[in-house]
């Protein structure tokens, strides 16, 4: 299979497209849940935790760029690896920011 056809729309049927519509979706739910729960609670964490799920939604968002040919192998593939670092370092920072302050107030 050639780099083209990786991200040519149909190239993967429908299964692919389907897949990347769900994600999308799910991405979608997941953000504005967490925005819900930042909303709720007004803490850093909560605000972390949101913009990690921005970024699960971001990286649904780069896949169907892809797919219809909006978005290149190499920024696809670039894109896709630094959104992982991004959210993981957002979710690590939540859950140092969240243990940092638990352990002032119990103190």
């Amino acid at each position: 299979m050639d780099s083209l056809q990786h991200i040519v729309p149909g190239a993967h049927g429908v299964s692919y497209a389907v897949v990347v519509a769900l994600g999308g979706v799910a991405g979608a739910g997941l953000l504005g849940l967490g925005l819900a729960a930042f909303l709720r609670r007004r803490s850093r964490s909560y605000l972390l935790v949101a913009l990690a799920l921005g970024a699960l939604a971001a990286r649904a968002g780069l896949a169907a760029g892809a797919a219809f040919g909006l978005v290149g192998v190499d920024a696809h593939h670039f894109g896709e690896h630094l959104l992982d670092v991004v959210m993981a370092a957002l979710v690590v920072a939540a859950v140092y920011y969240a243990r940092s302050v638990g352990s002032e107030v119990s103190s």
